[in-house]
């Protein structure tokens, strides 16, 4: 992989344990930038099928620019879907990006103008490391179909539970086991929750496709840090002046739509080398689980995705920036 020849500091972490949030707080952050300047830079495209079992064909980047799936006209990044051809081999035409650089820890925030939606969708703006599921997947950005509240969620090996985490120290709710409990569990083989269901929190707003859309966007602010896995959402008029500034104060933001502790109850060694992945998929093991009652009368997700390429115009990310501070 490509590296950046950016140098790091190294910063001093003050952890305040206060009621909600304990995060890492610097006057001197680091910050990696993408934008319409060098986005498609910063990242690999991924040619191979798709882990998840999408009706999906992911195509490179020359494939991509000549296609039109890409670019960055008017200073913004466009990441779309054929949505002009029947599809056929395997699947329809989108791309699934992975970052050259892999990161340690850092406040992500990616600043979007809007994101796939449809019946049949299934995109995601995530965290990955190598060996998964030993070193963790932080999903920041995750739903399917006709959903219009993010999900965010942690998939781990072995030993990573959020049954600890007070439910007043964030404002979305966790999803369900299969006994109808909080799904709080990591562990992608965990008991009692569907396979690789993780711990996920379902945020209490519209900010997931056509709900996101719908804001005109808005600006995911994720922390990581050896304490906390915190995520927060803000329309682009609420973003915080500091975040804005680009000297952010998680501290000041108010409660998180998602809180996952780390500690004994998970070492933060769950999560190590994490790559930023950006992608969009089709069906496969849950959009295509749940299309007939998420999108009843339209046939197959697969039959659906295939024969309806007008429908996926709207699958398309629109992104003024990613940055990453550390």
């Amino acid at each position: 992989k490509n590296k950046d020849k950016m140098q790091y500091k190294n910063i001093i972490v003050l952890f305040c344990l206060v009621f909600f949030v304990g995060v890492a707080v610097s006057d001197d952050w680091n910050v990696l930038t993408y934008d319409s300047s060098n986005f498609f830079d910063g990242f690999s495209f991924w040619t191979y099928d798709d882990p998840t079992h999408g009706y999906v064909n992911y195509v490179s980047r020359s494939q991509a620019q000549s296609e039109g799936l890409i670019n960055t006209n008017n200073g913004k990044v466009y990441i779309g879907a054929d949505h002009t051809n029947v599809a056929s081999g395997r699947g329809r035409n989108a791309i699934r990006l992975t970052s050259t650089r892999q990161f340690n820890g850092g406040i992500f925030v990616l600043d979007l103008n809007h994101m796939p939606q449809g019946c049949g969708t299934w995109p995601a703006y995530w965290l990955c490391g190598p060996n998964w599921p030993n070193n963790g997947e932080i999903d920041i950005i995750e739903g399917v179909n006709r959903d219009l509240k993010d999900k965010t969620t942690l998939h781990t090996s072995d030993g990573c539970s959020m049954g600890n985490v007070p439910t007043n120290s964030f404002n979305g709710q966790w999803g369900y086991n299969n006994n109808g409990g909080p799904c709080d569990n990591c562990y992608v083989n965990a008991p009692n929750q569907c396979a690789n269901c993780g711990c996920g929190i379902v945020a209490n707003q519209g900010n997931y496709g056509a709900g996101l859309n719908g804001l005109g966007g808005g600006v995911f602010a994720t922390v990581w840090n050896s304490s906390r896995i915190i995520a927060y959402f803000f329309t682009h008029s609420q973003v915080p002046a500091d975040l804005r500034n680009g000297n952010p104060n998680p501290n000041g933001w108010g409660q998180p739509y998602a809180n996952f502790i780390l500690g004994s109850n998970c070492p933060p060694s769950h999560f190590k080398d994490m790559s930023v992945i950006i992608n969009l998929t089709f069906c496969g093991d849950w959009a295509g689980n749940v299309f007939g009652q998420d999108c009843p009368g339209l046939g197959s997700c697969q039959s659906y995705v295939q024969n309806n390429p007008g429908k996926f115009e709207p699958a398309y990310w629109s992104i003024n920036s990613l940055k990453v501070f550390t």
